[in-house]
């Protein structure tokens, strides 16, 4: 039995959720993006995973100040009836410069339950 392909979704079609907590991220509201997660959630981002509600919020908080940046969806796509991805091109005063991130999303329950963020 053949599993689910991934495929090209128009970024509208991203659930409200994801695209809640990507409107509020965007817009440095922390409270309105930790909303968006499971109690028990997970984040991995730059290598470091921050389990919870409290580590997840700090999370929000210090990447909302750490750089300022641009951030463009550029794509979106369902791997599984749960699973997204959305890609982003940011650039900012960050080492680098400019660069690709894929975030996957885990949803559970209508709620964002894993996010990984990487190139």
């Amino acid at each position: 039995m053949p599993s689910h392909q991934p495929h090209t979704i128009a970024p509208s079609d991203l659930p409200e959720t994801i695209t809640r907590y990507l409107r509020a991220h965007h817009d440095h509201d922390t409270t309105t993006a930790a909303a968006a997660f499971t109690d028990d959630a997970a984040v991995t981002d730059d290598g470091r995973t921050y389990r919870g509600a409290t580590a997840i919020e700090q999370w929000l908080n210090r990447s909302a100040t750490e750089f300022t940046y641009t951030i463009e969806l550029t794509d979106a796509q369902q791997i599984e009836p749960a699973h997204y991805v959305a890609t982003h091109h940011l650039e900012g005063d960050f080492p680098g410069g400019s660069v690709d991130l894929r975030y996957q999303f885990s949803l559970r329950d209508d709620l964002i339950e894993r996010l990984v963020i990487e190139p």
